[in-house]
C-alpha cells in the first residue's frame, strides 16, 4: 500500500511531503494507522548526515503511537483496534545471546532500525512520519489506556533511553541521581528517577529551566556554568544520566560520583569525547554507555509510566511544521518534545 509520508530527500535538505510503499502485511505482521510521530534529536542528526551517509530519501520517526488496523494470521499478541507503540527498532536476529536475554538493541547481528536501517527482506526502513507502518508482532508495543496517545510516543525513545539506566544502575530510594540537562531527553529522566523515589538533581548549563524541573519532580537544580557547582557538588552522586548530544568536560563530571558511582551517556554527541583515567581509578568510578532497551524492559517502561501518571511533555504539531520544529529543536525552544499529529499528513 503507499501511504502519505515526509521524507528527507538528501542530507541537510529540508523534508518533503512524499508517499511510500508499505509492504504487505504477513503471517506474524502488524499494520499500524500512525497516529502520532515524536521528532527526536536523532532524527535530525540522521538526516543532517551527522551520523554518517544515510539511504535517502528517508522518512524519520522512531517514537510511533497509534491503533492496530490488521494482523497477520500467525500474530495472537495484539488484535485489531488495540493502542500500540514502535520505538527504535522493528527487528532482530532474535537467536543470539543479546537477543534471547533480552537486549534485541545490541543483536550481535545488529537491530534493524525503524528507518534507516535494512530489514530482513533487504528492504530500506521508512519510520513514522507516515500514516500507517507494518512491523513484525514482535516488535510491537502495547501501549496502556493510563497515558495520553500524544504523550506516550516520546517514551518509546527518550522514555525508554533514560528507563534503561535508571534502572541497570539502580535508582530508588536513598539513592542520588543527577540528570545532565533538561531537554527531550532529560526532563523524563527526571519524571522517571523521581517516580522511582531517587533524589533527583538537575544539572543544566544555565537556571532558567529550574522553575521547570523542580515542577517536573527534581529535589535540586544547579548551573554547570557556574564553577562552584563542581566544587560543591564533588563526590555526591551514585548514578549521573548525561542527556545532551554535546560536549561535555568528562572529568568534571565524574569529580561528581561517589564511590562506585557511575556516569552513564545516553545522549550521542557527534563529536569523541575523552577523560583522563584518572578520574575513574581515583574512586572506582565507572563510565558507561547505554542505548535504550529491549522490547520487554520497553515495555516495563510503558506499564511503569501508566501506573504512575508519566507521560512527556509535548508539543503537538501539523506535519508542514517539522522543519520549522527541528530549527527549534536544535535552538532548544521547544519543552519538551515535539509530535506530529499525523492526521495532517494527508
Amino acid at each position: 500500500m503507499r501511504v502519505p509520508a515526509y521524507a528527507a530527500p538528501a542530507a541537510g535538505r529540508p523534508l518533503a511531503p512524499t508517499t511510500i510503499e508499505r509492504r504487505d502485511v504477513g503471517p506474524n505482521d502488524v499494520l499500524i494507522a500512525i497516529q502520532y510521530a515524536g521528532i527526536c534529536h536523532s532524527d535530525i542528526h540522521t538526516v543532517n548526515g551527522d551520523w554518517g551517509p544515510q539511504p535517502f530519501p528517508v522518512v524519520p520517526g522512531h517514537e510511533i503511537v497509534g491503533v492496530v488496523a490488521e494482523v497477520g494470521s500467525d500474530v495472537t499478541t495484539h488484535r485489531v483496534g488495540d493502542r500500540v507503540g514502535v520505538g527504535c527498532m522493528v527487528n532482530s536476529c532474535g537467536e543470539c545471546t543479546n537477543c534471547l536475554g533480552g537486549d534485541e538493541q545490541y543483536c550481535v547481528q545488529g537491530m534493524v532500525a525503524t528507518y534507516a536501517g535494512t530489514d530482513r527482506d533487504g528492504t530500506t526502513t521508512q519510520g513514522g512520519y507516515s500514516t500507517h507502518v507494518v512491523v513484525d508482532a514482535g516488535y510491537v508495543l502495547s501501549v496502556p489506556d493510563g497515558i495520553d496517545a500524544a504523550a506516550a510516543a516520546p517514551l518509546l525513545c527518550a522514555g525508554i533511553t533514560t528507563y534503561a539506566p535508571l534502572r541497570r544502575w539502580g535508582a530508588g530510594p536513598g539513592r542520588k541521581v543527577a540528570v545532565v540537562g533538561l531537554g527531550g531527553l532529560g526532563h523524563m529522566a527526571v519524571k522517571l528517577a523521581h517516580a522511582m523515589g531517587a533524589e533527583v538533581t538537575v544539572l543544566s548549563q544555565s537556571l532558567k529551566k529550574q522553575e521547570d524541573g523542580l515542577r517536573l519532580g527534581a529535589d535540586d537544580y544547579f548551573a554547570t556554568s557556574d564553577p562552584d557547582t563542581f566544587t560543591q557538588l564533588a563526590g555526591r552522586f551514585d548514578l549521573i544520566v548525561n542527556t545532551v548530544s554535546a560536549s561535555i568536560d568528562v572529568d568534571a563530571y565524574l569529580s561528581l560520583l561517589a564511590v562506585d558511582g557511575t556516569l552513564v551517556n545516553v545522549g550521542a554527541p557527534a563529536e569523541p569525547l575523552s577523560l583522563n583515567v584518572m578520574s575513574l581509578i581515583g574512586a572506582r568510578r565507572n563510565y558507561a554507555g547505554s542505548m535504550i532497551g529491549g522490547i520487554a524492559l520497553t515495555q516495563e517502561m510503558l506499564d511503569f509510566c501508566a501506573e504512575h501518571g508519566i507521560g512527556a511533555e509535548v508539543e503537538v504539531i501539523a506535519a508542514a511544521r517539522i522543519n520549522d520544529a527541528y530549527e527549534r529543536v536544535l535552538a532548544s525552544d521547544v519543552r519538551y518534545r515535539f509530535v506530529i499529529d499525523t492526521a495532517t499528513l494527508g
